[in-house]
């Protein structure tokens, strides 16, 4: 597992941070995908011609919302919490495993958790 210092982790802020944004617009179009795409919402209508373009657009939204995680963790961070932007880097203190904890909108790093603790229980940064 890779470890990262404040300073690291901070570095990668710019990289990561578009890759966030990405994932969010995919999201969300999946959203819209699924909301089309559901029979109920269309009054029980049969299948149109169009609704096979929609689940192979359905499939291709799902693959790329992984891709995106799946590079977001090659860097070595954790994907925590897609609806809020919370990504996770492993990290020690005190010889203990600890996250420096980052979410999108924060220009940098700022707090960090145990690793049996979440977002409520982040700590500022400077307690390192």
């Amino acid at each position: 597992m890779k470890l990262f210092s404040p300073e690291k982790a901070n570095a990668l802020i710019p990289v990561l941070a578009p890759i966030v944004e990405e994932l969010w617009l995919k999201r969300r179009e999946l959203a819209i995908k699924l909301l089309e795409f559901d029979p109920a919402l269309r009054g029980g209508r049969l299948e149109r011609p169009s609704d096979r373009r929609s689940a192979r657009r359905f499939t291709e939204l799902k693959a790329e919302i992984v891709r995106l995680m799946n590079r977001i963790e090659a860097y070595g961070c954790v994907v925590k919490n897609l609806d809020l932007g919370l990504l996770d880097f492993p990290a020690l203190r005190d010889g203990r495993p600890i996250y420096l904890c980052w979410k999108a909108g924060e220009s940098t790093l700022g707090h960090w958790h145990g690793t049996d603790e979440g977002f409520a229980n982040r700590k500022p940064l400077d307690d390192i």
